[in-house]
This record gives C-alpha cells, sequence and structure tokens, in this order.
C-alpha cells in the first residue's frame, strides 16, 4: 500500500510539474517549451517571451495552483468535520457567504467613496470574503450541532446560500452601473484577473491556510470516527473545530475573494483523492487532495485558454460527473 501511495504521489507531482509548464507555454501566443524554461531559469530568451512569461501567465499559473490546491483542502476538511460526503465551501454556502461580503464591498465602496486605491481595494476583498464565509460556516456548525441528519444539513446550507444570492441581487440592483460591472465579472470567476500585488497578498495567506490544515490531519483522522470517540483519545474537540474554522475560512475565502467563486473542486476533488489511493488516512488524503486539485484546475485552466469560457463553467463540468457518481454509489451515507 505504501509503495503505491509513493507512486501515485510521484506520478502526481510530475503531471502537475507537466501541467504548470504546459500552461505558461499555451496561450494566445503559444511559446516553446525551451523558451519557457529559459525564461523561468534566467536564460537566453526573446525579452517579449519572458515578460510574457513572468509578468503574466506565471501568475495566473500560480493562481491555478494555489487555487486548486486551497479548494481541494478545505472541501476534504468539511466533508470530515460534517461527516457529509457532499460538503464543500461552494454547497454549503461558504462560498456565497464570501460573496455577499465581495458583493457588499464591491457594490458598496464606490457609493462610501472608498477603495480607489488598489492595495486597499484588494484588502477590503479579501476582509470581506473571511466575514462572509466565516459567518455562514459558523451558522452551519452551529446547526450541525443541533441537527445531525446530513440531508438536513446539507439543504440548509443550500437554503442559506439561496438568501446570501437574494441578498446579493438586491445589492445588483441597488448599484451603479460600473460596480454592477465588476462584480458580475467577478462572479465568472477568473483565475487571470489576479495582479502581482494580489498575489503577493493571497500567497501567505493560502499558505497559512495549509499549514494549519496540515496541524489538524491527526484531529481529521479522529473525528472519522466520532466526536465521543475523538473525546476518549484525549483530542480538544472544540480547538481542533475552530482550526479547521479557521483554515477553511482562509482558504475558501481567499480563492473566493480574488478568483471569484470556483465551483466543484472542493467537492469533487476529495473523492478523486479517495478513489486514486483507496484510503481515508488524511495523512495521505490531505497531500493527494493538494497535487489532484492543483493538476485539475490546471487541466481546466489550459481548456479555458482553448474555449474561451470561464474557469467556473469548466469546473462545473468535470465536477458534476463526480458528484453523481458519489450519490449513486454511496445511497447508504444518506
Amino acid at each position: 500500500m505504501r509503495s503505491r501511495s509513493v507512486l501515485l504521489f510521484t506520478a502526481l507531482a510530475a503531471l502537475t510539474l507537466c501541467l504548470f509548464l504546459l500552461d505558461l507555454a499555451v496561450g494566445a501566443v503559444a511559446v516553446p517549451l525551451g523558451d519557457v524554461w529559459a525564461a523561468l531559469t534566467g536564460g537566453d530568451c526573446p525579452r517579449a517571451t519572458a515578460k510574457i512569461i513572468l509578468n503574466i501567465r506565471l501568475i495566473k499559473a500560480v493562481v491555478a495552483l494555489l487555487a486548486g490546491a486551497a479548494l481541494s483542502v478545505s472541501g476534504l476538511q468539511m466533508q470530515t468535520l460534517f461527516r457529509n460526503p457532499l460538503a464543500g465551501p461552494y454547497v454549503l454556502g461558504v462560498s456565497s457567504g464570501a460573496s455577499l461580503g465581495v458583493a457588499i464591498f464591491l457594490l458598496g465602496a464606490p457609493l462610501l467613496g472608498i477603495g480607489s486605491h488598489a492595495f486597499v481595494q484588494s484588502l477590503g476583498i479579501a476582509g470581506a470574503a473571511w466575514l462572509g464565509s466565516a459567518l455562514v460556516l459558523a451558522l452551519i456548525m452551529a446547526v450541525s450541532r443541533r441537527i445531525k441528519d446530513i440531508m438536513v444539513i446539507l439543504i440548509l446550507g443550500m437554503m442559506f446560500g439561496s438568501g446570501v444570492s437574494a441578498v446579493v441581487e438586491i445589492l445588483q440592483y441597488l448599484s451603479n452601473e460600473n460596480a454592477l460591472k465588476s462584480f458580475v465579472i467577478w462572479t465568472m470567476g477568473s483565475l487571470g484577473d489576479v495582479t502581482g500585488s494580489q498575489l503577493a497578498l493571497v500567497l501567505p495567506i493560502v499558505g497559512a491556510g495549509l499549514v494549519l490544515a496540515v496541524a489538524v490531519i491527526k484531529p481529521l483522522n479522529l473525528l472519522l470516527l466520532g466526536e465521543n470517540y475523538a473525546r476518549t483519545m484525549g483530542l480538544n474537540v472544540q480547538r481542533a473545530r475552530t482550526l479547521i474554522f479557521l483554515s477553511t475560512v482562509l482558504l475558501a475565502g481567499t480563492i473566493t475573494a480574488f478568483c471569484g467563486p470556483v465551483g466543484f473542486i472542493g467537492l469533487a476533488v476529495p473523492h478523486i483523492a479517495r478513489m486514486l489511493f483507496a484510503s481515508a488516512d488524511h495523512r495521505i488524503l490531505m497531500p493527494g487532495s493538494m497535487l489532484t486539485g492543483a493538476a485539475l484546475l490546471l487541466v481546466c485552466d489550459l481548456a479555458a485558454k482553448q474555449l474561451a469560457l470561464p474557469i467556473n463553467t469548466l469546473t462545473a463540468l468535470l465536477g458534476i460527473p463526480v458528484v453523481i457518481f458519489v450519490v449513486t454509489r454511496n445511497r447508504t451515507l444518506f
């Protein structure tokens, strides 16, 4: 089993690296892989090519890696915490909460005359997304303590998401034309709108969220066996929940803030990782989900370049079959 896992990790890492380099090479202007490598290593290549690679495509490819890993890990944590195979930042309304925060900031900031500076706007978007996602996740966690039926929790999460969407529509109706246009473009999801200064903000925050996720691997394994058993093993369940809560808010909230609501990655990728590795151990699933999510979002980005489609359209097309497979295969979970 260990040798199989090592082989799979090696294959996934190699695949992710190849997709990363291919993502740098493919675009409106095709760049040979040799020039891509030269631009990354400081070798000899045309100046225009180096600018395209380093100033545009590299940022987008790094964002794809971060977004795929972050959303996959947040989905894995939520599925374990709620013991719900269909839990995820998009389905349970966490992404909708982040969208509400961003909508309030993007549609309300122009009315208040704030957010004109690029850094202030980036920080405001991130902060608003964190608050919105934290609020919805706190509501879901409060409900899950009283109601144990996972289908009821799932439905309530969808209702929270629908309620948040209704509030966002009201804000859209009341906003001015320029703010509305910015928000509608944001809702389509994009990996290419993140600037270098925004990436400098996203990178440490997502890094902190992933470090927290790694720190709760042992508690997640204990929570698989139920909270009562975890307590008997000496786990502080409240502390573990808080750390998982914080990690999910940082990961899902930050990615949603800067890339838009990218759906189905957080829901589908943990199941793909479970099928690939045939394991429920989070010591394997956590890094496996990171690599699988990063590779899958790079594939979506490559397809989006060729088809000129929003990224969340492609993630839905890839994620929906996985969800249908999980539902039909695991009817006993409901």
